[in-house]
């Protein structure tokens, strides 16, 4: 991760009957504020310097916080927001977070996703560690997120006043976009986009397309396929239809998956290992760490055998199966601008 970074979110968040957060939603999270910004905030919060915060700001509080916020010229979102939120019902929030430490409460842990679906950092420069037992079950439904334990009260209820309560999905994440709207992104289907995916200017996700939280896209590019948590795809590269990438939930561990730039990964295809620039896997090859894969030279001829994990982060190279012997082959792929001589070492 890259050096100590501090965020800063105001925002508005929910609790279930028993006060425990569920959620909650920054609209102008700010990273790196001024140091007399951050003195400001930590008055409200009565927290001392390099200490993470995560307060409730009540009536009293609240006029505090925004006659503080009037002193500060970048602050005229919050403090826009601020006035509107003067009578709320739902709880108002304010966090002070050392992005490099795990975060330690669920409006925390909000910021820390907020930032990266707003693109104000990048996946795996900020600490996510921890979070998914600190994260509740949640149903999303069309009235909000509703505590499980909650939900078939809620539903009853509803439906004795004639309305109809949606559960969209159960799960510790929210869909991006309830939250996050990036610019310049189109999206198939929402509800396959989690809160924390990057998704970089110029991205399409086709409605079969995921992409998971800490994951996603430097720039322009087709996602059909899944991106899975914790992966960074580069600018100009595509992931066909039903093509995957593991992810460090999904067996890739601690190895981190990256695609370099203008890579093809072919529709049913899978990438375990990290590619560089402009590689391609073609249709329907999973290609894992332990892979045995067969080294061509530009003639057809072995070179050698490795396995695959031995080409981990390698430029121009094209992977395919050869459709006699069934074996993986990897050589130069023709496409490419420069050839790669490293592949074609012996030693």
């Amino acid at each position: 991760m890259s050096e100590n970074k501090v965020a800063i979110g105001f925002g508005i968040a929910s609790k279930n009957n028993n006060g425990d957060w569920l959620e909650a939603y920054y609209p102008f999270p700010m990273l790196n504020p001024t140091d007399a910004l951050l003195a400001d905030l930590r008055a409200v919060t009565l927290s001392a310097e390099g200490q993470n915060a995560t307060v409730e700001l009540f009536s009293q509080d609240l006029n505090d916080l925004i006659d503080r916020l009037d002193k500060h010229p970048e602050t005229k979102s919050w403090l826009y927001q601020g006035m509107e939120w003067m009578s709320s019902v739902q709880p108002i929030v304010l966090v002070i977070s050392e992005l490099q430490k795990p975060p330690e409460t669920v409006p925390e842990i909000y910021l820390h996703l907020h930032l990266l679906s707003h693109r104000l950092v990048k996946p795996h420069s900020i600490s996510l560690e921890g979070i998914f037992g600190k994260l509740p079950n949640v149903a999303w439904t069309n009235l909000g997120p509703i505590d499980l334990s909650e939900l078939k009260g809620r539903v009853a209820e509803a439906r004795g006043q004639g309305k109809f309560i949606a559960v969209k999905s159960v799960d510790k994440f929210p869909q991006m976009t309830d939250y996050v709207v990036p610019a310049g992104v189109r999206i198939g289907d929402a509800s396959r986009i989690r809160l924390g995916a990057y998704l970089g200017e110029g991205t399409t996700v086709m409605h079969e397309g995921f992409v998971n939280f800490n994951a996603g896209t430097l720039g322009t590019g087709m996602i059909e396929g899944r991106i899975s948590a914790g992966v960074v795809v580069g600018k100009g590269t595509d992931i066909g239809g039903g093509a995957s990438t593991m992810g460090t939930l999904s067996g890739g561990n601690s190895v981190i998956i990256s695609l370099g730039e203008n890579c093809l990964v072919g529709a049913n295809a899978g990438v375990g290992i990290p590619l560089g620039d402009r590689c391609t896997v073609e249709a329907g090859l999973y290609v894992t760490g332990g892979s045995k894969v067969s080294v061509l030279d530009d003639q057809g001829k072995e070179v050698k055998k490795v396995k695959a994990g031995e080409l981990a982060g390698m430029n121009d190279l094209l992977f395919r199966r050869n459709s006699i012997s069934g074996a993986i082959e990897c050589l130069t792929n023709k496409k490419a601008i420069a050839l790669n001589e490293e592949l074609h070492s012996n030693n």
